[in-house]
């Protein structure tokens, strides 16, 4: 895989119960491609995951820079909801980072902060399929997609866990091209 060099890679996990994969396995795609990454979360201390894995995040939601990332992707899990879909400063770095034309990720139940923040309406998405999450797509004018993973246009969503990997490997595919053409 080519080195990606000076990509910068912005992943946001919840507080807790962020899904150990869908933060722990892109991290890892993304580093083994040689991208920088960096984790902001809610707080700066200690972060736990819904399977008990820990991370200590880089940074706080509110401290992202946008102007400095390539791309920006939300881990899911069940601290999804209670601690990011209604925060708004991640509602207002997502939309920043849209308007700026940036690779925007979310998989899990946090595909809905992505469709929350505006990003996603007219366009195609996917979530983990609970009643609040697909309703949250409707009621913000996406077409929920049943479907592991979705990239419409500069956004990926992806389902769960078991797309991680794929998820991961999308978001990539996205910045591949970016990266070639101004290097």
């Amino acid at each position: 895989m080519a080195n990606l060099g000076n990509l910068k890679i912005q992943l946001v996990a919840a507080e807790r119960n962020f899904r150990d994969e869908e933060l722990f396995v892109p991290e890892n795609v993304f580093s083994d491609a040689g991208a920088f990454v960096s984790i902001a979360s809610n707080t700066t201390k200690t972060i736990t995951g819904m399977l008990g894995g820990t991370v200590h995040p880089d940074t706080k939601i509110e401290d992202i820079v946008v102007d400095d990332l390539d791309a920006l992707v939300i881990a899911g899990g069940s601290g999804s909801p209670r601690y990011l879909w209604d925060n708004e400063a991640l509602l207002e770095k997502v939309r920043d980072a849209h308007k700026k034309g940036k690779i925007i990720g979310a998989i899990c139940l946090s595909g809905a902060i992505l469709a929350q923040a505006g990003i996603l309406k007219g366009k195609r998405g996917t979530v983990f399929p609970t009643e609040d999450a697909i309703s949250i797509l409707n009621r913000n004018g996406v077409t929920y997609v049943n479907q592991g993973v979705v990239v419409s246009d500069n956004i990926v969503t992806a389902q769960g866990p078991e797309n991680a990997k794929e998820f991961a490997q999308a978001v990539l595919s996205l910045v591949r091209p970016r990266i070639v053409s101004v290097g």
